[in-house]
């Protein structure tokens, strides 16, 4: 699984950060096989609310069976929890279930 902590890619510009975490969002949807999960959590669950520019891929990627979780301390800090789009809230409990029961995560961020 993967390990969404931002809603950038990378150090340095932050424009050109959301630019390339939307070209790897895309690109999942594009590469089997598919992760079997996604936890956003931090700022990373920007990209899974209301006005994030790839709801529609991470909607793909739900539809190919790809698990899609957002961490609700994270959504309720940000005051966000009522704007999730896709997927599911999770806590931290799930979060390092979904870690512990996978062979191999990446950590994005």
């Amino acid at each position: 699984g993967y390990l969404i902590t931002t809603d950038k890619l990378g150090k340095g510009s932050d424009d050109l950060g959301k630019i390339l975490m939307k070209s790897f969002i895309y690109t999942l949807t594009e590469s089997v096989p598919y992760p079997s999960t996604l936890v956003f959590y931090n700022s990373g669950v920007f990209l899974t609310c209301e006005g994030s520019e790839v709801i529609d891929d991470l909607k793909k990627l739900e539809d190919k069976k790809v698990e899609i979780l957002s961490c609700g301390t994270c959504l309720d800090f940000f005051n966000m929890k009522d704007k999730l789009q896709v997927g599911e809230v999770t806590n931290m409990y799930n979060i390092l279930e979904k870690l512990k029961n996978t062979a191999s995560n990446i950590t994005i961020g």
